[in-house]
């Protein structure tokens, strides 16, 4: 006898869409077919009406984050037992966050800081990126193959440092040598390195140019943090990836420059991936200068409508695997703390939005097919991290990770839709279909409004990328 049985929805799989049946036993999908009246469940879910897609993976988080933009306080961003309470609301199943490594530790001493920080104290299932930044010493890039073989196998690096230098920040850039160093460890031994991409050079020299001439207001955030930057990062990433041998995934891609580089790099069959986040594809740069604008900002910043345009044509198409949120839960007041070019609170409130808004946008406004809105919010970021198959697909012998959709809903968003904080950058927004029910391992977690999981639901993934993954673009 089955534990669940979801009957009547439509149904996201690899091999297509229908109206099948999805059979559950402990925390396992075992079927998924056709109904058969003899089939007995301990429980049935009648689904009429509604769309059953892979739980939603969200692939950048920053949570129980130190903000680095207020140096002079020591503030954090919510952790993970409030921010994965509005993740399980938003259909979403699993999430991966980042331990930073800087000089003076190491990987497995922050590493397991982060594991205890994060143990019984979120409502879905996690993982973490290792984070490398700073003038790290050759011993701590020694340390990635026992990473990777404990279930860690990607690596987040920064081409440069997103604010100015400050005695109160701590360094995030890892020079062209050392990421040089991460690429080829990696590439030996099963890795992924993620990368945000700025040019270090040009970022720094519009810092002082604009305050120099007095420009200073954060309205010209994405004049400082410049599409020229995402364009010469990306190629040069793009050429020492091709060097080393290493599979590159691209966090938050904000610019047409940036997913017109990863086509050409695919195009040469490079293992390279990009993710964008669904406010960049949403929102642009004339967006800071509404009231709440910074309510928006992220960094690197928004861009221009091209960009929107550009963002939306790689989901759907070709150039982006992924949808992310750059999660970094604050408060009102903290997020809109910062004034000027050097201040603002980048980051975003919006992982609970993410598969509402993408389904939205892409599928009900932009004709995005639902497997390809499947690929986007949940199976590519499995494959291409290292989840898949047992999360991010519909199929037997996958984890029961599931979202159901209710196509019909259709409503202006406002605060109290949310479960997070006290604002959402996605108030007023009008949606169209919304996540309703969320299944985290055969468990229902969330259905009718209410929250039916717990503290502690959430459990450590570990991680192995497929080989293939790493050879070529193969998502």
């Amino acid at each position: 006898m089955l534990d669940v049985l979801i009957q009547g929805a439509e149904v996201v799989t690899p091999q297509g869409v229908g109206h099948w049946s999805i059979g559950i036993k402990g925390e396992q999908i075992v079927s998924v077919g056709i109904s058969e009246p003899a089939i007995q469940a301990h429980r049935v879910i009648d689904a009429k009406g509604k769309i059953v897609v892979p739980g939603g993976i969200e692939p950048h988080a920053h949570l129980a984050s130190l903000i680095g933009m207020q140096p002079n306080e020591r503030l954090f961003t919510l952790g993970p037992e409030d921010d994965t309470y509005g993740m399980a609301f938003g259909g979403v199943t699993t999430h991966l966050d980042f331990v930073f490594v800087h000089p003076g530790t190491d990987i497995a001493t922050a590493l397991s800081r982060r594991l205890e920080r994060w143990k019984d104290r979120s409502y879905v299932d996690y993982s973490f990126h290792i984070a490398l930044g700073g003038a790290l010493p050759a011993r701590v890039f020694d340390q990635i193959p026992d990473a990777i073989q404990q279930g860690f196998p990607s690596f987040k690096v920064f081409t440069n440092e997103v604010l100015p230098p400050h005695p109160g920040r701590r360094p995030f850039k890892l020079d062209f040598g050392r990421i040089g160093r991460t690429m080829e460890q990696a590439a030996r031994h099963g890795g992924i390195v993620t990368v945000h991409a700025e040019d270090d050079d040009i970022v720094q020299f519009n810092y002082e140019r604009f305050k120099e001439q007095g420009l200073v207001d954060g309205t010209n955030l994405h004049l400082v943090h410049s599409k020229l930057s995402e364009k010469l990062a990306f190629t040069r990433t793009i050429q020492l990836a091709a060097a080393t041998g290493a599979a590159v995934y691209f966090v938050h891609t904000s610019a047409r420059e940036g997913v017109e580089s990863v086509v050409e790099a695919r195009g040469h069959n490079l293992p390279i991936y990009a993710e964008t986040l669904h406010h960049y594809a949403c929102f642009n740069a004339e967006d800071y200068r509404k009231p709440r604008g910074f309510c928006y900002h992220t960094y690197p910043s928004l861009k221009y409508p091209e960009d929107n345009q550009a963002l939306w044509e790689g989901l759907i198409r070709d150039g982006l695997s992924t949808t992310a949120t750059d999660e970094y839960p604050t408060s009102l007041e903290i997020k809109l703390k910062g004034r000027n070019i050097d201040d603002v609170t980048g980051g975003n409130l919006g992982a609970e939005a993410r598969m509402g808004i993408v389904y939205t946008e892409g599928v009900v406004k932009r004709g995005m097919s639902l497997q390809r809105f499947a690929e986007v919010t949940s199976t590519n970021a499995a494959r291409i991290l290292g989840l898949y198959p047992r999360k991010g697909v519909i199929a037997p012998g996958s984890d029961a990770d599931l979202c159901v959709i209710d196509p019909s809903f259709k409503k202006k968003l406002t605060r109290e839709d949310f479960h997070v904080s006290d604002y959402s950058p996605w108030e007023g927004w009008e949606a169209t279909g919304w996540p309703v029910m969320t299944l985290l391992r055969g468990k229902v977690i969330v259905a009718n409004g209410k929250m039916l999981g717990q503290l502690g639901d959430g459990k450590l993934i570990p991680r192995k990328i497929d080989p293939l993954i790493l050879r070529r673009p193969a998502c």
